[in-house]
């Protein structure tokens, strides 16, 4: 019986020729993350420990991204803690305002490979699996234990295969596809598993597409989302050749299909990510506001999807549009492309690359009674601020075109000729 593309990557990283899902193993890691929220409780554990150097201050990164530049006197501390420690410890790989971007995407265009192990003290790590990686999400105390070994303690899951056939119709997006499949299988169905997605349909889907599906793995319980990796993995990654993916008869604890023309627009409703409905069949809702960004949806193929529904329109005056790109490098393509400038005539408002009200952080909190429509990855009570908010989760298109209503709307429309 073959392997899946997991299961080889964690064998490789404890050193064994094969594992079996259900076994528990200890791999070397090849990269760690931290970012402004998680990282200052991993510093604490490491100093009353008494010993606080990485294992490997190359296979480290710091990234401050949830709320940044500063929006109190209490983050203000937090980041000067991490930026102290960094220059403490010589770790080059730090990232902080003038080299900002949301952590997983900074991960994504700058240190992720295939065949890595990967963890991150934010959950929605397993982001990276989108590049052939076996990416998962860690608490700040496990962390530190990464911190001071370069090790860590797996059990090794089952992998449920996501087996997407044919291609997306325009005007849907992965978005759409992973919140289908989130849908079917409920917060729990995927229960510590890893969410392989394969087939045909795979590979009509961009990077960036990827991303987005791999990001909501843990959105049903996952323990990382992962695809096999192809020519477009490589050219992503700089790497020539990436040797482990999933054999032909490797073992999968169960295969859920998705026929992706055959897809529509969806629509998570409050508050439940597995709330998913159809966007025709989710009746009036009016929009306050509308996010565009995340670490879900903040790439450049989400910028030129968004700017071509609103060219040359304008959003509602009963909504705000707050639009985040996930990086400094998808900011300045997305300015040289004018995406930008497309979001501002719009009527839109254009931050900084980080986090903003996908946490309820900062740059677009609701107030009680508010509805937001967010390409963010969330939608539980208090989420995005007041307890008494709505969140609703859809794709850019959906966004963009809810922007321009005032109320979700169909983004189909507004992309047809």
């Amino acid at each position: 019986m073959g392997m899946t593309i997991s299961e080889k990557i964690l064998a490789k990283a404890s050193g064994n020729k094969t594992v079996h899902p259900g076994e528990y193993t200890i791999g070397k890691i090849d990269l760690a993350m931290i970012h402004d929220l998680t990282g200052p409780l991993t510093l604490r554990v490491l100093r009353e420990v008494g010993y606080d150097r990485p294992w490997d201050i190359e296979k480290v990164v710091i990234i401050l991204d949830h709320q940044v530049p500063a929006n109190s006197t209490v983050t203000a501390q937090l980041h000067k803690d991490l930026r102290e420690y960094a220059k403490k410890h010589g770790i080059k790989n730090y990232h902080e305002v003038g080299r900002q971007g949301v952590c997983h995407q900074i991960l994504a265009e700058q240190y992720v490979k295939p065949g890595m192990l990967v963890v991150g003290a934010d959950s929605h790590t397993c982001t990276l699996g989108a590049l052939g990686a076996f990416a998962t999400g860690i608490g700040s105390t496990e962390m530190a234990s990464v911190y001071l070994t370069g090790e860590m303690w797996f059990r090794v899951p089952e992998t449920i295969r996501c087996n997407l056939k044919n291609r997306l119709r325009e005007g849907v997006s992965s978005k759409d596809i992973i919140l289908k499949i989130i849908g079917s299988l409920g917060v729990d169905g995927g229960l510590y598993c890893a969410a392989e997605f394969t087939g045909e349909g795979v590979g009509t889907l961009s990077v960036d597409s990827r991303l987005t599906m791999c990001n909501m793995a843990i959105e049903m319980g996952g323990k990382t989302g992962i695809i096999n990796p192809d020519r477009q993995t490589l050219d992503y990654t700089g790497v020539k050749d990436a040797p482990l993916k999933s054999d032909p008869d490797a073992a999968y604890y169960k295969t859920v299909e998705v026929d992706l023309a055959a897809l529509e627009p969806q629509v998570a409703m409050p508050h439940s990510v597995d709330n998913v409905k159809p966007v025709s069949e989710a009746g009036n809702v009016i929009a306050d506001q509308v996010f565009i960004g995340s670490c879900t949806n903040g790439r450049l193929e989400d910028m030129e999807v968004a700017a071509k529904v609103l060219a040359g329109r304008k959003v509602s005056p009963s909504t705000r549009l707050i639009v985040i790109p996930a990086s400094q490098r998808i900011y300045l393509e997305a300015e040289k492309r004018g995406y930008l400038r497309t979001f501002i005539q719009a009527g839109g408002v254009v931050c900084n690359p980080n986090c903003g009200p996908c946490l309820g952080g900062h740059m677009g909190i609701l107030a009680d009674g508010e509805s937001c429509i967010s390409t963010s990855n969330r939608n539980f009570i208090g989420r995005m601020g007041s307890t008494a908010a709505k969140v609703y989760l859809a794709s850019p298109q959906t966004a963009a075109a809810t922007a321009i209503e005032g109320r979700l709307a169909d983004p189909r429309k507004y992309m047809r000729g």
